[in-house]
């Protein structure tokens, strides 16, 4: 039995990014609630709000941008916001109104964005 666990619980470790995995359809829902405005329906960062923000907001369909982010960073900025990861101020923090679970299913939704 202490086997297993120890088994189970180095496979939990090996594999971080698995307990990270969100359901982008739920992720979509909140996206739109907290995150359209600025960041665009489609995620071209050409929201109506994010018109007047200089920087403007980040374009979520950019390959390039998506291969040299991982999830962490996207989850940390969307919880803490812009400033806590040295991107602009004016992004703000979440993470008061959303669950770890719903940051993980927008970084889902935001990875399902890559390159449309």
């Amino acid at each position: 039995m202490k086997k297993l666990i120890l088994f189970g619980a180095s496979l939990a470790l090996a594999l971080p990014g698995a307990a990270l995995a969100g359901d982008a359809a739920a992720g979509k829902a909140k996206y739109d609630m907290f995150c359209s405005s600025c960041h665009g329906a489609s995620g071209k960062g050409d929201g109506p709000a994010g018109a007047a923000l200089n920087p403007k907001p980040r374009n979520f369909t950019d390959a390039a941008w998506q291969d040299k982010v991982d999830d962490a960073h996207i989850a940390k900025v969307i919880k803490e916001g812009g400033a806590a990861a040295g991107l602009s101020p004016l992004m703000p923090p979440w993470g008061a109104s959303l669950s770890d679970d719903d940051v993980n299913n927008i970084v889902a939704y935001i990875r399902s964005l890559k390159g449309k």
